[in-house]
């Protein structure tokens, strides 16, 4: 088993490289798709495909026995303006492989494929599916939403995410609310009119101060924030309609639609949910494979960004090298020994697991 780990550690660094060399904007991913692919033809594997999302599942499939789902995705963000290195040039400096998508989440990927081909060399009481999705970085309706319905029924799932390989055990959800208030146009020099600008404050103010009731231990309170705002035509003009939008970070007390009734029910304004789909996710401390990984000493937690986890109607847990505060941030890097841990603890925790 060391020596499997040995060799397909420097096989996932080296495919990790390969994925930062390849561009892979959301919705953007047919290229590394066919690096991921190709690595796992080399290790014997003919990847299902929809899209550009690919699955591969362990020899000898038994329907009577229960399947876990591993998954992370393939996709990144844009880089940002304060990069002082090439973000599609993976660069090595000490421990530290620098490259964009290497953090969030091409780590993950590669040490829970690898993972995934130590673990499936031998017999296990649970069917394995590996998932390399795409379109997370922005939710896409053709991402892991759309493979889900095609996979095998799914007793478990682990989304590779940065968590410092701890068990985020709750992820919060995400509600976008587009908001409209109405007023009545006139001229700006006479008492005429009625200012939609002012109407928005008091529901503004509203969303700034409002605290839900319910709290979670795991995620803390529901979170609003208003993140943008848009009115008016010229300066002598009393505006008769003001846009703004409210980024709404749910708990896992909480439905989407639960908290869009609430806030429907507290302002003036015209308010418009943008979907529904985004609820937060949570897995109960009781289940085989957390209690696994409690004994290894990890501390369970609570993620405040959302993951592919949103789409998978079964247990789910986050946990995957690296920090997500490198996540989207400039000169964006992994640890190559994170990599190495992943696969060993992977492996550890999964390796003759009932569930």
């Amino acid at each position: 088993m060391e020596q499997d780990i040995d060799s397909l550690y420097y096989n996932a660094v080296d495919l990790l490289k390969e994925m930062i060399k390849t561009p892979s904007f959301s919705r953007e991913e047919h290229n590394v798709a066919e690096v991921v692919a190709a690595c796992m033809n080399r290790m014997g594997f003919e990847p299902a495909r929809k899209g550009n999302n690919l699955w591969i599942q362990g020899r000898g499939f038994d329907p009577s026995k229960p399947t876990i789902l591993l998954n992370s995705h393939m996709d990144t963000v844009r880089p940002v303006s304060g990069w002082t290195k090439d973000p599609f040039l993976p660069e090595a400096e000490g421990d530290a492989l620098y490259g964009l998508g290497s953090n969030d989440a091409g780590a993950s990927l590669v040490s829970l494929l690898h993972a995934f081909f130590i673990l499936t060399s031998k017999k296990q009481d649970y069917n394995l599916v590996f998932l390399a999705s795409c379109e997370e970085e922005v939710s896409g309706k053709g991402g892991a939403e759309a493979v889900i319905p095609e996979l095998p029924e799914i007793k478990f799932g682990i989304v590779g995410e940065p968590t410092r390989m701890n068990p985020a055990i709750a992820e919060k959800g995400l509600l976008v609310l587009d908001c409209t208030s109405y007023g009545r146009a006139g001229h700006a020099a006479r008492e005429e009119g009625e200012n939609a600008i002012y109407k928005a404050m008091r529901d503004i103010e509203w969303f700034e101060t409002y605290r839900f009731p319910e709290t979670s231990g795991l995620l803390g309170p529901v979170k609003m924030t208003v993140s943008m705002i848009n009115a008016g035509t010229q300066h002598n003009v009393v505006p008769d309609k003001c846009d703004f939008v409210v980024d709404v970070r749910s708990n896992e007390l909480y439905s989407n639609e639960e908290l869009f009734n609430i806030i429907d029910g507290h302002t003036d304004c015209e308010v418009k949910p943008r979907s529904f789909r985004l609820n937060s996710s949570h897995i109960s401390l009781e289940n085989p494979f957390v209690q696994r990984v409690l004994m290894t000493g990890k501390e369970p937690c609570g993620s405040p960004t959302l993951s592919d986890q949103a789409f998978m109607p079964f247990p789910t847990l986050k946990m995957g090298p690296g920090d997500s505060a490198r996540s989207h941030t400039a000169n964006e890097y992994i640890l190559l020994g994170e990599i190495r841990e992943a696969i060993e603890l992977y492996v550890k925790l999964l390796d003759g697991l009932r569930i």
